[in-house]
């Protein structure tokens, strides 16, 4: 099986398929199986595990990776209200290097724009960069005006990854944004790249995935990840649903199916409205 990777700029590179984890930890009774599945990803070398202080389960993912941390790369995300310097950013970033039981995050995200600068943002990543806090940092659910401000402030330009909602539903953002990224190799990481759940009922995805042996959802998680540069971060709360998710590597496109894809999910030849939060 060819390997799809990502390459962080002055980072590691990495499978291009992770492991998100919004709405896991919620239930008490899926915790033991949901730490499966995170630990069953990690051993398939979907070392990607993203989260957020948002999420309230940071707690639950430093348990699943105990044992496993020199295998991950983890991602977490401070809420826009703890985004200043001289706020609680650095604070927020401490608090979850306790939960997650590490010293370190291998890259740290502004989860959405808030009321804090940008300046006052950038200030604080990078010192926690200095201080070997986190490795790498990066923002979430910003457009490209939002990508040249930070860019143009001093430090900005150090900005690893724009993690956004991207899926054949949604690609609005192959218009712009994802060249804007490519082209400053800034990995472009996308969430929800099974959408809100329609796709794996989806005729056309059906009937692309007969010929390749494959589900829906497998043919939409491909074509999340078709292109370099783009790191996808499906969530699996099963060891079956993750190794279902990572069989999806596999898949290899041909001009037909890519042409029927676009038919039904025509790519965007226009600026479109930005799906963020």
């Amino acid at each position: 099986m060819e390997v799809h990777q990502v390459t962080f700029r002055n980072g590691p590179t990495v499978l291009a398929l992770g492991q998100g984890t919004y709405r896991m930890g919620k239930t008490i009774g899926n915790r033991s199986e949901e730490i499966n599945a995170l630990r069953a990803g990690i051993d398939l070398g979907m070392q990607v595990i993203d989260t957020a202080e948002f999420y309230h389960n940071e707690e639950m993912i430093g348990d699943a990776i105990q044992g496993a941390r020199d295998k991950v790369f983890l991602v977490s995300k401070v809420h826009p209200s703890n985004a200043t310097r001289q706020g609680t950013l650095i604070t927020s970033c401490e608090r979850s290097l306790k939960k997650l039981k590490t010293n370190v995050l291998d890259l740290y995200l502004l989860h959405w724009e808030g009321n804090s600068s940008f300046e006052e943002t950038v200030s604080a990543m990078v010192k926690l960069r200095q201080d070997g806090k986190i490795k790498l940092w990066g923002v979430s659910n910003m457009d490209v005006a939002e990508m040249e401000r930070f860019f143009a402030i001093p430090g900005g330009e150090t900005c690893a990854a724009n993690q956004v909602a991207y899926n054949i539903e949604t690609r609005g953002t192959e218009f712009d944004l994802l060249p804007w990224c490519n082209g400053r190799n800034v990995v472009f990481m996308a969430y929800s790249p099974l959408g809100e759940g329609d796709l794996i009922r989806n005729r056309t995805l059906k009937e692309i995935g007969k010929r390749h042996n494959a589900t829906a959802a497998q043919i939409a998680l491909a074509w999340s990840v078709r292109w370099p540069n783009i790191l996808s971060i499906p969530k699996a709360g099963s060891v079956n649903h993750v190794e279902e998710n990572f069989k999806s590597l596999s898949i290899r496109f041909t001009d037909e199916d890519i042409i029927a894809i676009d038919k039904v999910f025509p790519p965007p030849t226009r600026k479109m409205p930005f799906a963020g939060w």
